[in-house]
C-alpha cells in the first residue's frame, strides 16, 4: 500500500507539488529522501567565547537588547536585532524582511543557530534560524536539498509527522524483514530511520547509515539475483559453432580485430552456443568496435536460422547502423532492413509483411521496433544500443516478440567494475578496452574566454583545409527552450559574423526526424563545414571529416558526457581536437576539464566521475529499472555490496516465498520487477 505524502499534516496541493518536484510521492519516499548534512546543536555556546570567524554555524540563546530597522537606500531595509548573554552580545541581520520585527521584543530569550562572524566592529550573524524561548540543544539537526518553494522547516516537519506515522503503521517503511535478519541490522527499522534524520551523535547516524545501506543493496541484489534465476531456468536458442556465414563476414573486415572484441565475441559465442539465453552488456569506450562485434553475433543468429533485431535510441543512430551493416554484409546472402517513424505506410507495410514471413533477417530501428503490430517469424537475437537511454520496459518490449530470444546490450558509458555489479547484476559483462590500431588520441584543451578568438582562428584554417569542425552550445539551465534559443543566438553570430564564408548548419533536440536527419545528411557529405549543436548532439554520429569540437561552457558538462562528446571526432586518419572553453567554475570543475586533458579512457574518467560525484546519480540506475541509491555509497560500501550480493545468493538457496519477496521488492523498488511477478 503507497501513503500518499498529502496525508501528512500540513501538506496540501501546493506543497505537495513541491515534494513531487524533489521525487517524493509517497511517505516511504519522504523516509529515504535522507539529510546532504547535519547542523551541529548539541551543545550551547557562549556568545564570547566563540572564535570568529566560526567555521561551522552554532547555537546559542541570549536575550533581546536592541531592535533597529535602517534603511540605507530606497528599496533596501536591515533589521538588526541585538542579543546578549553573560559572556557577549551578537547582532542579527536580516535584509528585506521588516515583518520579522513584530516577533522580537525586548527583555525575551530567543535560541538562535547561524553562522557567527567579525563585521563593523560587532559580533554578527547574517539570517540565522531563529526560536523563542531557551531550547534544549537537539543533538543534530538535518539538513535537506530543497525546491524554491519549500524551505527546510517544512521537510523537517513531514519527516516528523512520517516518523510518527510510521510508528504506528510500520507497513510505510521502505524495504522488507527479509534484509534484517542479519548481523548488519543492530536496530529497528524505526529507530534507523530517526537515527538518520535526527541522530543524537554522528556514531548513531554512521550506526543507522550502515544498516541502512545494507537492506537497499540486499533488496537490490535479491532482486538482480531473481530476475537472472528466471533467465537462467528459461530454454531459449541454442546455436551451433560458428558457420560460414560469420567466417565470410569476418573474411570481408577490411582491419584485424583487436584483443578485446575477439574476447568480447568469444564470451557472446559461449553465451550463445547455451540453452540459457544470453543476458550480455559489452561496454566500451567510444570507438572501442562494440557494432562489429554485435555484427558478428547477429551473423551468427542469421546462419542459425533466426532473426537478429538492433534498437537505436534515435533515428541518426539507427540509419547509420543500417548504412553500416548494408556495408559489412554486402554480397552475403542476408536480408538487412530499417525501421523508424519516417518510414512511409506504404514502405512499412511491406517491411512488416517481409518482416513476418522471415524474409528480413535484421531489422534495425528506433522505439518503432516494439510497436505491437511489428511481428517477427522467429527473433532470436535482440542487441540495444545505448542500452541507458531506453527503460526496462522498451527493452522487455523487443525481447517479448520472440520465444526467449538472446540479449545483447551496448555501452559506450563504461562502469567501474563495483558499479557493475550492483545496476548490472543480472547482466553478464564484457569490456573492450582496445581502441582500433591508428586511432589518434584526441588532442584536449581547456581554455578560458579570452582564448575565443584564437580559436575560431584555428577552426578556419581546419576548414580552409577542407576539415569540418563542431560547436556543442553551453547549457543554459534545465529547459530545452533557453538552450535552443542560445544555440539560435549562437549559430546566427557565427554564420553571419567570422564564420560568414563558410557553411554552418543548426541541429537541436527539437526538430523533426526528417529535418535533425537532413542536417546531419549534409554534414556527414561535407556541405555543411561547422555544425552548430545543442547538448543533445547525438550519439553514434560518425563524421570521420570532423577534426575539432569545440563545447562552449564546457564547465557546465559532467565528465562522462564531456568524454561522449569528445568522441565525436578523431574518427578519422587526421589529427582531432577538442576544446573545452570554460568561464569560471569551481575547484572541482577546474579538476574535472584538467582530467579530460591527460585523460582519455572511459574507464579511468568513469572511476574519476564517481569519485567527483559520488555513486547516487549515476549511469542511469532508474534506466537500468532500479532507484538511485539512498543510504548506499558504491565508492565507500564495497565491502557492503558484496556481503550483500553473498547473502541474496544464499536467501535464494533457502526456501522463499517468491510473491512476497517480489511485493516487498515492489513496494521499495515501485514496478521494477513486476515482470516477473506473472512467471
Amino acid at each position: 500500500m503507497k501513503f500518499s505524502i498529502c496525508e501528512l499534516k500540513g501538506i496540501g496541493t501546493q506543497k505537495e507539488k513541491l515534494f513531487n518536484r524533489l521525487g517524493i510521492e509517497t511517505i516511504s519516499d519522504l523516509l529515504q529522501y535522507f539529510p546532504r548534512a547535519y547542523e551541529d546543536r548539541s551543545h550551547i555556546y557562549p556568545i564570547g567565547q566563540i572564535k570568529l570567524p566560526a567555521e561551522q554555524p552554532v547555537l546559542i540563546c541570549g536575550t533581546v537588547s536592541m531592535i533597529q530597522e535602517l534603511r540605507p537606500r530606497r528599496g533596501m531595509s536591515i533589521l538588526k536585532v541585538t542579543v546578549a548573554d553573560d559572556s557577549g552580545a551578537v547582532d542579527l541581520i536580516w535584509f528585506n524582511q521588516p515583518f520579522k520585527k513584530r516577533f522580537f521584543k525586548k527583555g525575551r530569550e530567543w535560541t538562535v543557530f547561524g553562522r557567527m562572524e567579525w563585521a563593523y566592529g560587532h559580533r554578527q550573524m547574517n539570517s540565522p534560524e531563529t526560536e523563542p524561548g531557551r531550547v534544549t540543544a537537539g543533538g543534530f539537526m538535518p539538513v535537506y536539498g530543497l525546491t524554491d518553494g519549500l524551505y527546510q522547516s517544512d521537510v523537517r516537519k513531514a519527516v516528523r509527522h512520517a516518523l510518527d506515522l510510521a510508528s504506528r503503521q510500520p507497513e510505510v517503511l521502505p524495504g522488507w524483514a527479509g534484509a534484517r535478519q542479519y548481523g548488519y541490522s543492530t536496530m529497528p527499522s524505526q529507530d534507523a530511520y530517526e537515527a538518520m534524520h535526527f541522530p543524537e551523535n554522528m556514531k548513531k547516524q554512521q550506526q543507522a547509515r550502515r544498516q541502512l545501506a545494507f537492506e537497499e543493496l540486499f533488496d537490490m541484489q535479491l532482486g538482480l539475483l531473481l530476475r537472472r534465476r528466471y533467465e537462467g531456468i528459461r530454454r531459449g536458442i541454442k546455436c551451433g559453432p560458428n558457420g560460414n556465414l560469420l567466417k565470410r563476414l569476418l573474411g570481408k573486415l577490411p582491419f584485424t580485430l583487436t584483443r578485446g572484441q575477439t574476447a568480447a565475441f568469444l564470451d557472446i559465442q559461449n553465451d550463445m552456443e547455451s540453452e540459457v539465453p544470453m543476458q550480455r552488456l559489452i561496454q566500451g569506450d567510444v570507438g572501442s568496435g562494440k557494432t562489429v562485434v554485435a555484427a558478428m553475433a547477429l551473423a551468427k543468429i542469421v546462419e542459425n536460422g533466426y532473426q537478429g533485431a538492433l534498437m537505436a535510441p534515435t533515428e541518426i543512430l539507427a540509419t547509420q547502423h543500417y548504412e553500416a551493416f548494408t556495408q559489412l554484409f554486402q554480397g552475403l546472402p542476408v536480408q538487412i532492413a530499417l525501421l523508424t517513424g519516417h518510414v512511409t505506410a506504404k514502405e512499412r507495410q511491406l517491411l512488416l509483411e517481409k518482416l513476418k514471413d522471415g524474409s528480413i533477417q535484421i531489422l534495425i530501428g528506433t522505439h518503432a521496433l516494439i510497436q505491437k503490430d511489428v511481428v517477427f517469424a522467429d527473433l532470436g537475437l535482440v542487441v540495444t544500443d545505448e542500452q541507458h537511454r531506453f527503460g526496462v520496459r522498451q527493452r522487455a518490449a523487443l525481447q517479448s516478440k520472440g520465444q526467449a530470444p538472446h540479449s545483447l546490450f551496448l555501452t559506450a558509458t563504461p562502469i567501474p567494475r563495483t558499479l557493475a555489479l550492483s545496476v548490472y547484476g543480472d547482466l553478464d559483462v564484457s569490456s573492450i578496452h582496445e581502441l582500433p590500431p591508428g586511432r589518434k588520441i584526441v588532442k584536449t584543451y581547456a581554455v578560458g574566454e579570452p582564448m575565443r578568438q584564437r580559436i575560431y582562428s584555428f577552426m578556419e584554417k581546419l576548414m580552409a583545409k577542407g576539415q569540418q569542425c563542431y560547436v556543442v552550445c553551453p547549457l543554459v539551465e534545465e529547459s530545452e527552450t533557453i538552450d535552443l534559443q542560445a544555440a539560435t543566438d549562437l549559430y546566427e553570430q557565427l554564420q553571419q559574423g567570422i564564420f560568414k564564408n563558410r557553411r554552418c548548419g543548426l541541429i537541436h533536440g527539437r526538430m523533426n526526424g526528417k529535418d535533425k536527419a537532413s542536417v546531419m545528411e549534409s554534414f556527414q557529405q561535407g556541405d555543411i563545414q561547422l555544425l552548430v549543436a545543442t547538448s543533445v548532439i547525438e550519439v553514434g554520429v560518425n563524421v570521420p571529416n570532423a577534426t575539432l569540437m569545440l563545447i562552449d561552457g564546457a564547465e557546465r558538462f559532467g565528465l562522462a558526457q564531456l568524454h561522449q562528446l569528445r568522441g565525436r571526432v578523431g574518427r578519422g586518419s587526421q589529427q582531432a581536437y577538442c576544446i573545452l572553453l570554460a568561464k569560471g567554475g569551481s575547484e572541482e570543475t577546474r579538476q574535472r576539464l584538467k582530467w579530460m586533458e591527460t585523460i582519455h579512457d572511459g574507464f579511468v574518467l568513469a572511476e574519476k566521475d564517481l569519485l567527483l560525484r559520488g555513486s547516487g546519480h549515476l549511469f542511469g540506475y532508474a534506466q537500468h529499472g532500479l532507484p538511485d541509491l539512498k543510504a548506499a555509497d558504491i565508492i565507500n560500501d564495497v565491502s557492503l555490496v558484496i556481503a550483500a550480493r553473498h547473502e541474496a545468493a544464499e536467501y535464494l538457496k533457502g526456501s522463499f516465498d517468491k510473491i512476497v519477496v517480489l511485493t516487498a521488492l515492489q513496494h521499495r523498488f515501485g514496478r521494477t520487477f513486476e515482470g516477473l511477478l506473472s512467471n
